[in-house]
């Protein structure tokens, strides 16, 4: 058994003692790219450093952290090759937080045998915190979550397709679909806060291409112990362990099949 409420006061004071107190105010110098178009900040490597260590203090296995990971790459075979391991997002949505926007988050799973089996996501602008645990449930600051499944009829759904790093011919496919909905965005290039708003009712579907495991472990294992569904385009159910491309996730079975036979097949 692993303490849940830990782990959420674990990331909370995180967020209040090294993320809040730079938000809006990161001094020149403390932002950098890591890679072309992909920033990362002071803030996001010591909220890494202060999760890591407390999270080990907790239950002492390997911790891949997103900034680790992108110094040391070879860190990810641990997901795969290590019966149980941390995840760690310790600032999704950075270039938000560098451009001064409210929607980020901090996030951690624990993955055993290469399945998520708990997982948390703290929203540190508005005070929540999002937790799951296989076969318990998804919960908002102690309240179980709740949703109804979404319109059958597309031309009611809402929903959000994240195109960035698709292929052309994959982007062009699906934009060409776009028209049979009645709203599709962008998203908010935040993992912490667009699974929350599919989980909460305000999308019935999100469509991404990259999914590395500290984006997508949280909010997947959120989104099914709702009733949800999260599965890669070949109908495979998602797992942090696989490296493919691409992940649907929708409200319900019968969304998720509408939107893919109009966005991927």
């Amino acid at each position: 058994m692993i303490d849940m409420d830990a782990v959420t006061g674990i990331l909370r004071d995180a967020a209040r003692e090294v993320i809040l107190p730079r938000a809006r105010s990161l001094a020149e110098g403390e932002v950098m790219e890591k890679s072309p178009g992909e920033l990362v900040t002071v803030v996001d490597r010591e909220a890494e450093e202060v999760i890591t260590a407390r999270l080990r203090e907790l239950m002492d296995v390997p911790v891949v952290g997103e900034e680790a990971a992108s110094a040391d790459p070879s860190l990810l075979e641990a997901v795969r090759t290590e019966p149980v391991v941390w995840l760690v997002d310790p600032l999704d949505g950075t270039r938000n937080f560098v451009e001064g926007r409210r929607e980020y988050g901090v996030m951690a799973a624990l993955v055993r045998g290469g399945e998520t089996v708990a997982a948390w996501i703290v929203q540190p602008e508005w005070d929540r915190s999002y937790v799951a645990e296989h076969g318990s449930g998804a919960w908002r600051d102690g309240v179980r979550l709740r949703r109804e499944a979404a319109p059958t009829d597309p031309g009611e759904m809402r929903g959000a397709v994240m195109s960035r790093f698709m292929a052309p011919e994959t982007r062009e496919r699906a934009e060409a679909a776009f028209p049979r909905f009645a709203e599709i965005g962008g998203g908010t290039h935040c993992c912490a806060v667009d699974y929350p708003m599919l989980c909460e009712g305000s999308q019935d579907f999100l469509l991404f291409n990259r999914t590395l495991p500290w984006d997508h472990a949280p909010g997947a294992l959120l989104l099914s112990e709702l009733g949800g569904v999260a599965r890669r385009p070949d109908g495979s159910v998602y797992r942090p362990d696989d490296d493919a491309l691409g992940l649907l996730g929708a409200t319900d079975e019968t969304c998720w099949k509408t939107v893919h036979e109009l966005l991927l097949a």
